[in-house]
C-alpha cells in the first residue's frame, strides 16, 4: 500500500518536486552572490571616498567632519562604515564635536554608489563636547533635533560659562527612532535621570532616578522668533516649584514664581542675565518659614564653590511678614544682599512691635576664613515688653532703649571681635566690657556653628548672662 501510494506521488508530482528542489540551488546562489555583494567592500579603500561621506553628513546632520583617525567596512551586524576618533566641527556652534566610533549604517544600494550617498542611519558611540552655557539653545538644536535617524551612545557634556564649569553630565544615551524614540537617559550629580521629549519637543519630562526630584518644562505654542516662553514645574520629595519664564538665549525671566515646602513658602521674580556674566537680580516675598532649616546648612560645603562665586553676580531683596503677630521674635523681615565677585554687602531690618533690628556689613567668601563684618543698631520701645518675648522677666525696665554694635566675626572660627559696644543712657563698653561680652558670645552663642546666633535658646541664655 505503502508502495503504492509513493508511485502515485512520483508519477503525479514529480515535475512539482524536481522544480522545488532546483530553487535550492538558486537559493544558493543568491545567498552566495549576496554575501560577495556585501564583502567586497572589506577590501575596498574607503579614504578614497571620505569626501563623499562627509558630504553627506554635512548635509543631512550639520556635521563637518575635520579629521579622522582611520576608515573601514564592516558587515555585521549590518553593514557598516566605521569611522574612529572623528572631529567634528557643529559649524555656528563654533564647538569640536570628539567622537571616538561614527557608525553609518548605508542603505543597501549606497555600498558602493558613493556619489549618491544615504544612510538610515548613523550611530555615535563614546562622544565629549565642551560647550558655552550661551550656545545650549542652539546646540540641543543641532543635536537632538534632526530629521534623520541618530543614535548616541555614551555622550559626555560639559557646560561651561566662559572658563568655569557649570554642570557636566555624562553617558547619555538618546535615539530619535525606535522603541525608546525621544527618550534622554544618562547621569547628572552622580545619579541617572530620565528625560522623555514630547510633542516636538515643546513637552519635557525629567527625572533624577531614587531621588524623588521631578521636572516639568511646557513650551508655549505661539512663540516669537529667538524667544522661549513656557511653564516650569518641579518637584524635589516634599517640596513643589512652579513658574512661568521667558529665555531668549541671553537673558532668562522668571515670573509668578511660587516655592512650597513642609518649612518654607515663598514667591519669587527674577532676572537671569547669562552675556557677558551671570548677572542675577531676585526678588523674594516669603510667606511661611522654619527657622530649623538653618541647621541644616553646612557652610564648609557653600564655600567649596568659591570659585563659581567669581562668576556670579547678585542683587537680591528677601521680605517676610509674619503671619502670626506678636507670637514671634521677628514680624518683618527686609533683607538687601549684593554679591559681586565673591564678596557680599548685606542691609538687614528686623522688626516687631517692641523693637527693631537695623544691621549693614559685607563678607568675603574668597578668603580663606571669611569675617562677616556687622554694625547693627537695636531700638527697643518697652525693654519689658522685649524681654517677655525671650520670657525673662524684670522689673522696672519699660523704657526706651537703643543699642550700637559694631564689629566682625569669623564664621569659620567662631571668634568674633567686639569693635564698640554703646547704648542710648550714655554707657560704652571698656576693653574688660567688651571682652566679656565677646568670651559670653563665643561660649553661649556660637559654641557650636556660627548659625547659632539663629537658635532662639541659646539667645535668650546669652541675655539672662549679661543682664
Amino acid at each position: 500500500m505503502i508502495i503504492k501510494f509513493y508511485k502515485t506521488i512520483h508519477n503525479k508530482y514529480s515535475s512539482f518536486f524536481a522544480f522545488i528542489f532546483y530553487l535550492r540551488y538558486l537559493f544558493t546562489i543568491f545567498f552566495i552572490s549576496l554575501a560577495i555583494f556585501l564583502s567586497i567592500p572589506t577590501f575596498l579603500d574607503h579614504d578614497k571616498k571620505v569626501e563623499d561621506i562627509k558630504f553627506y553628513l554635512s548635509k543631512n546632520y550639520n556635521f563637518k567632519v575635520k579629521n579622522y583617525e582611520k576608515i573601514k567596512y564592516n558587515i555585521f551586524p549590518l553593514p557598516n562604515l566605521d569611522l574612529t576618533n572623528v572631529q567634528i566641527d557643529l559649524g555656528p556652534i563654533e564647538e569640536i564635536f570628539i567622537v571616538k566610533r561614527l557608525k553609518i549604517y548605508p542603505d543597501f544600494l549606497s555600498i558602493y554608489n558613493y556619489k549618491n550617498f544615504n544612510s538610515k542611519k548613523i550611530f555615535l558611540k563614546d562622544s565629549d563636547l565642551k560647550f558655552q552655557i550661551s550656545n545650549l539653545k542652539s546646540l540641543t538644536e543641532q543635536l537632538f533635533n534632526k530629521k534623520k535617524y541618530l543614535n548616541f551612545d555614551n555622550l559626555n557634556l560639559k557646560i561651561i560659562n566662559e572658563n568655569s564649569p557649570v554642570i557636566t553630565v555624562n553617558n547619555i544615551k538618546f535615539a530619535n527612532y525606535g522603541y525608546n524614540k525621544n527618550l534622554i537617559t544618562g547621569r547628572v550629580f552622580n545619579k541617572n535621570f530620565e528625560i522623555d521629549l514630547e510633542e516636538n519637543y515643546k513637552k519635557l519630562n525629567f527625572e533624577l532616578l531614587s531621588s524623588g526630584i521631578k521636572a516639568y518644562i511646557d513650551l508655549n505654542e505661539n512663540q516669537k522668533e529667538n524667544l522661549k516662553v513656557g511653564t516650569f514645574k518641579t518637584k524635589i520629595l516634599n517640596s513643589n516649584f512652579k513658574t512661568n519664564f521667558e529665555y531668549d538665549g541671553k537673558v532668562i525671566k522668571i515670573f509668578n514664581a511660587y516655592f512650597r515646602s513642609k518649612n518654607l513658602s515663598l514667591k519669587n521674580k527674577s532676572e537671569i542675565i547669562l552675556k557677558p556674566f551671570l548677572d542675577i537680580n531676585s526678588k523674594f516675598v516669603i510667606e511661611d518659614f522654619n527657622s530649623k532649616i538653618l541647621k541644616k546648612i553646612n557652610l564648609n560645603r557653600f564655600l567649596e564653590f568659591n570659585e563659581f562665586l567669581k562668576k556670579i553676580n547678585n542683587k537680591s531683596e528677601i521680605n517676610f511678614k509674619s503671619k502670626k503677630f506678636n507670637k514671634k521674635f521677628i514680624d518683618n523681615l527686609n533683607l538687601e544682599i549684593d554679591l559681586a565677585y565673591g564678596k557680599m554687602i548685606y542691609s538687614k531690618k528686623l522688626s516687631n512691635t517692641t523693637h527693631i533690628i537695623q544691621c549693614n556689613g559685607s563678607i568675603n567668601f574668597l578668603e580663606e576664613y571669611p569675617l562677616l563684618f556687622f554694625d547693627c543698631f537695636i531700638k527697643l520701645d518697652n525693654k519689658q515688653k522685649f524681654l517677655k518675648k525671650f520670657s525673662i522677666k524684670m522689673k522696672n525696665k519699660n523704657e526706651a532703649f537703643e543699642l550700637k554694635v559694631r564689629g566682625n566675626l569669623n564664621i569659620l572660627n567662631r571668634k568674633v571681635n567686639l569693635k564698640n559696644i554703646s547704648t542710648s543712657d550714655g554707657y560704652v563698653a571698656s576693653k574688660e566690657d567688651l571682652k566679656y561680652f565677646k568670651d559670653t558670645f563665643e561660649n553661649i552663642i556660637i559654641d557650636k556653628n556660627f548659625l547659632g546666633i539663629f537658635e532662639f535658646k541659646k539667645v535668650r541664655e546669652f541675655i539672662i548672662e549679661i543682664s
